[in-house]
């Protein structure tokens, strides 16, 4: 797991850090995935976990997978639910506004094309899981970037609920990542096969992921 200097550098009034954006943008570069423990702005990461803490449990759906026609929930892929997050509330904006900065950035140094992003809160009760999957097939979808940010205060080991990242289809051990408060992940989406280990109590996360644009004459994309 990557090393994190003091988070007390991002300033608690720019969620546009372009320190904290170079780290990312070094550990996709490099690996094809960053992982940032604690690294999230702390205003931000306060904004964004008392809002999912408020927000009424009738907001959150059981999710699926697959998107339009080809949506399916399906328990044994996957528990958890989710709220799509649509900038309509300050702390949907602020995430949406930092998100837009990290955008930017990594456009301009890595050169990924990012068009448009979307994103949801998560819940994970206890005993909820999400089963090893691609959140891209090389050739099938537009989504290029995944990205994650925990809130999570006082994890333990013996809580669970890790994100296990595999290099490949081959591998079995992976690489875990306890979500912890502000940590961010970020992973090109068709490269890496990932699964969220089950959890001994609530999770709470923002899962996301950047496009690029697949418009044509009779669709635009993405699909709602």
């Amino acid at each position: 797991m990557l090393a994190l200097k003091n988070v007390s550098q991002f300033s608690e009034n720019n969620f546009n850090d372009d320190s904290l954006f170079a780290l990312i943008a070094q550990g996709i570069e490099s690996n094809g995935y960053s992982i940032l423990p604690t690294a999230l702005p702390e205003a931000l990461t306060e904004t964004l976990f008392t809002h999912q803490q408020l927000m009424e449990a009738d907001k959150f759906k059981n999710a699926g997978i697959g998107r339009g026609k080809e949506y399916l929930k399906n328990e044994f892929v996957r528990t958890d639910a989710i709220s799509w997050i649509t900038g309509e509330t300050e702390a949907g904006a602020d995430w949406l506004n930092w998100v837009a900065g990290l955008q930017s950035y990594l456009n301009r140094r890595l050169f990924l094309g990012l068009f448009s992003f979307e994103s949801h809160f998560a819940h994970y009760s206890p005993g909820d899981y999400y089963k090893r999957h691609y959140d891209a097939f090389k050739g099938e979808s537009n989504r290029v970037l995944s990205l994650i940010v925990y809130f999570n205060s006082n994890w333990l080991a013996s809580d669970g609920g890790e994100l296990v990242l595999y290099q490949d289809q081959q591998n079995q051990v992976g690489t875990r990542v306890v979500p912890l408060m502000g940590t961010i992940v970020a992973f090109l989406s068709e490269e890496f096969p990932h699964e969220v280990l089950a959890a001994n109590r609530d999770r709470y996360s923002i899962a996301g992921w950047f496009r690029v644009n697949t418009s044509v004459t009779d669709r635009v994309d993405p699909p709602r």
